[in-house]
């Protein structure tokens, strides 16, 4: 770990546990759906994927997808207007002596594992990394016997 408390090899064990607590704690705020916004009635589309923590675990950034027809920007828009009422809530359900201030992301990990998809099934790509056809064994000889 450097001097700065930052390691380079990323998340510490202790971050990802106290995100995935924060991301379990945030998708029942959603799920209990007690917001006044009308852009967060229905938060029954949001998926949170992921939320990484900064290393002093000040600052939380939740990664967010939308399904269906509800967009993406309007509602991350909406979970930023509301972060105060996120954050004390999650303050109450989470045993932290410092509750986390909240960052909104879009989610971007489907759209990369989509362009992936679709770049392993192009016929260029599929040629390179299918394995060869077998091939045909060589006849065998037979010995001549001499006579």
């Amino acid at each position: 770990m450097k001097r700065d408390g930052h390691s380079s090899e990323g998340a510490s064990q202790r971050q990802l546990r106290v995100g995935e607590a924060l991301r379990r704690a945030l998708i029942e705020v959603l799920r209990d759906g007690h917001f006044r916004d009308p852009d967060l009635q229905d938060t029954l589309s949001i998926t949170i994927g992921e939320v990484r923590v900064a290393p002093d675990l000040k600052h939380a950034t939740a990664f967010v997808t939308t399904l269906g027809s509800v967009g993406a920007e309007p509602t991350i828009a909406a979970l930023g207007r509301a972060r105060a009422y996120i954050r004390g809530e999650i303050a109450r359900r989470v045993d932290l002596r410092m509750a986390p201030e909240w960052h909104f992301q879009r989610d971007t990990s489907f759209d990369y594992a989509e362009r992936i998809d679709r770049a392993l099934r192009d016929p260029k790509v599929a040629a390179d990394i299918s394995p060869p056809p077998p091939e045909k064994p060589a006849p065998k000889r037979r010995a001549k016997k001499k006579a």
